[in-house]
């Protein structure tokens, strides 16, 4: 039974979010942009995109209220043959994804055809926005970098224990970042690996002192923007717990991201991976 909805927000509390500058990230003309919201799990199901029966996750429901605020409107599914369809009415696809989505599995709605991923890239490398939310970088893992993966710019390696780290701010002045030059919190931090050399990293994730092997290395990217041919990309690793999704200074990055993917604001994204992350894909001190 196909699950994709037309979703419209169900009065999910979003922290804070009156006090973001949405200056930015509503479409200059006079036309709602569309977002698709993709969270099917084929792999681990986080609780922020867990369903209960037909109710929407925290994360759905949550950014629904997000982009009501911000002017644009987001359709949920876990329906992987969205991807057959059309396409051009959506602005901007946003994933929280794991494994194979081509693969099926027990209540994660169809899988995507191989077609269909194929549809996805080619669409995004010819101007479509993409945001990859958290477990997005934990898809389409093969025993080299999948294309969906060098389009992303990076790979899920394993996480440690949820724990409190900080995440330094290398481009302050991407849409959304705001002031603070560092942000330190309790989230389930990933380990990342095969960057693209294009990547303009936002968010650094500091290592020293960190607990678990993943984390015994050099700083890496945590939040990032590139080009894929035409198309914006953006990728954080927040998003792990139903509280990552309510804090403000994560919301506001986010919200900074999609604006940027769909064109609403421009940023200079030169990529800067070299020099803020020189031992990025060096996976061990």
């Amino acid at each position: 039974m196909k699950r994709r909805e037309m979703l419209a927000a169900t009065g999910a509390a979003v922290l804070g979010l009156s006090t973001f500058p949405f200056g930015w990230a509503a479409a200059a003309e006079n036309k709602k942009q569309k977002v698709l919201y993709f969270t099917r799990s084929a792999g681990f199901e986080h609780g922020a995109v867990k369903r209960n029966g037909d109710e929407l996750s925290f994360s759905e429901k949550t950014l629904i209220e997000m982009g009501k605020k911000a002017g644009f409107e987001v359709e949920c599914t876990k329906d992987g043959t969205v991807f057959d369809g059309d396409l051009d009415q959506y602005d901007c696809i946003a994933f929280y994804t794991s494994g194979d989505l081509t693969q099926p599995k027990e209540g994660q709605g169809p899988p995507m055809s191989p077609e269909g991923k194929k549809k996805l890239l080619d669409a995004i490398a010819a101007g479509k926005g993409f945001v990859g939310i958290h477990a997005a970088t934990d898809s389409f893992q093969s025993g080299g970098i999948d294309p969906y993966i060098a389009m992303l710019g990076g790979e899920f390696v394993s996480h440690g224990p949820q724990q409190q780290a900080t995440v330094t701010v290398t481009s302050p002045k991407f849409p959304g970042v705001g002031k603070e030059k560092s942000l330190t919190m309790h989230e389930e931090w990933y380990a990342l690996e095969k960057f693209a050399e294009n990547l303009h990293v936002i968010l650094v994730q500091e290592t020293e002192g960190m607990q678990g092997g993943c984390y015994q290395r050099p700083p890496f990217p945590a939040t990032w923007a590139r080009m894929h041919d035409k198309g914006r990309v953006f990728y954080t690793s927040f998003g792990h717990r139903d509280d990552i999704w309510t804090n403000p200074a994560v919301q506001s990055i986010m919200l900074g991201g999609f604006a940027w993917t769909m064109g609403n604001v421009d940023a200079d994204v030169t990529p800067n991976i070299a020099q803020v992350t020189p031992k990025a894909n060096q996976l061990k001190n």
